[in-house]
């Protein structure tokens, strides 16, 4: 298709959870790495992320999760990205996911998750291997 410009990342914390300081860590190592980084804040629904993702044509939404609820969210937006026509747009995540969680979660969609310990240089590599390259 063709397309140019830095890969577009919406970074997000989903729920109840007021904790955000790993989000914005991230958030500020995509941008640092040349992505454009759309931060929504505290205490989004998942489909406040969705329609954010889809203005702004973002190729990839990262999910930050630390409440427990990462199942019921991760599904939620993969559910509202497939009702939408949008599942070229990658969903990744992070947070305190129990492992035996994780497995599960990919045979939904989710394409990544990064347990605590991951480091910024990690998910860049990941994001610029798997989303697609940073265009020169």
């Amino acid at each position: 298709m063709g397309v140019s410009g830095p890969i577009r990342v919406v970074v997000a914390k989903p729920g109840l959870d007021g904790h955000d300081r790993g989000a914005k860590v991230i958030a500020r190592a995509l941008r640092d790495a040349g992505m454009e980084v759309i931060y929504t804040g505290l205490h989004q629904t998942p489909e406040q992320i969705v329609d954010t993702a889809i203005q702004e044509d973002a190729d990839a939404i990262g999910l930050s999760i630390l409440s427990g609820a990462h199942n019921t969210l991760f599904a939620r937006v993969l559910e509202l990205l497939t009702e939408r026509d949008a599942q070229d747009i990658q969903v990744f995540g992070g947070g305190i996911i129990p492992e035996g969680d994780i497995a599960p979660l990919k045979e939904q969609g989710v394409a990544e998750i990064f347990t605590p310990g991951a480091t910024t240089n990690e998910v860049v590599e990941w994001i610029r291997t798997h989303v697609r390259p940073i265009a020169a």
